[in-house]
């Protein structure tokens, strides 16, 4: 008997670095980075309803529905598939929106996943992805489902195998639109190229981020939060995720997590900030096939 519910987690992701090597013709950068998933998860609960209809519950006030990428994953797969039958989308969150974690696009790949699978379309991996970058950049990565390095716009990834670390994540609640770091003239966009192999030489070595000084300039709050990280995690070398505005360090296995949590109740307030722990795959890697 098949399943009316399925119940999924939602990672967010960290770039472990972030070099911009070049830029396209068409304006688009083309960058190398390491994507790496964390157990910082969203919920969403899909459930099969007799009505021929995409059906948000507990929408987040303030997103209309053709800004809901939940609802806008589960409409473009309906259509693409010529579906005849519908869902009822719950979607708790827990990643924060803007933070530059890819909790929205980790969302909608669920969704995508979810749906392929409650509603029996025996879809593979690729054809999901495809969709998946019809809403974002970031989906098809995390229909990939493990950890990548990634190159290309962003599109291109292949597996690695990462040892296993827990995080110090910080976002200090100042969004930054991408679209101004990537437009900023003083963005480095020659940095040398590494290989995979010379990354995992030192994973998690002194690696930088091109974007993080235009961020910088950009939203004061980063420098903060990385200085505030610096403060509390001593030689740790914080840098922000992706275009920000999360920074992060990687941790000392030796790092005392209870002296950690008890500074991050010192935190500016508003601000948000965990310690995660680096996942494999994402949870929902086994509902879907490559082949």
């Amino acid at each position: 008997m098949s399943k009316s519910i399925l119940v999924l987690r939602s990672p967010a992701k960290l770039n472990l670095f972030l070099h911009i090597i070049g830029r396209r013709t068409d304006g688009y950068h083309l960058l190398q980075s390491v994507f790496q998933l964390i157990d910082w998860c969203d919920t969403v609960t899909l459930k099969i309803i007799p009505e021929n209809e995409v059906r948000r519950i507990n929408p987040i006030p303030g997103v209309s529905p053709d800004q809901d990428l939940v609802v806008r994953a589960a409409k473009l797969l309906k259509d693409f598939c010529k579906f005849e039958g519908g869902v009822e989308i719950s979607l708790q969150k827990e990643i924060p929106m803007g933070a530059g974690l890819g909790g929205g696009s980790s969302d909608a790949a669920s969704t995508l996943i979810g749906l392929n699978t409650l509603w029996n379309l025996e879809l593979d991996q690729a054809t999901l992805a495809s969709l998946g970058l019809q809403l974002g950049a970031d989906v098809p990565f995390f229909i990939y489902g493990q950890n990548a390095f990634v190159e290309g716009i962003g599109e291109k990834f292949q597996g690695i195998e990462l040892e296993k670390r827990d995080f110090l994540v910080i976002f200090p609640r100042q969004g930054i639109a991408t679209a101004s770091i990537f437009q900023a003239p003083e963005l480095t966009r020659d940095h040398a190229q590494i290989t995979i192999d010379g990354f995992l030489a030192s994973p998690w070595s002194d690696l930088s981020n091109d974007c993080q000084a235009v961020a910088m300039r950009i939203c004061p709050e980063v420098k903060q939060a990385l200085d505030w990280i610096s403060r509390a995690v001593p030689g740790s070398k914080p840098r922000m995720s992706g275009s920000g505005s999360s920074v992060f360090a990687v941790l000392d296995p030796k790092t005392d997590p209870a002296k950690l949590e008890n500074l991050l109740q010192t935190l500016p307030q508003g601000w948000v900030g965990r310690i995660v722990g680096g996942l494999n795959k994402n949870p929902a890697y086994n509902l879907i096939s490559s082949e």
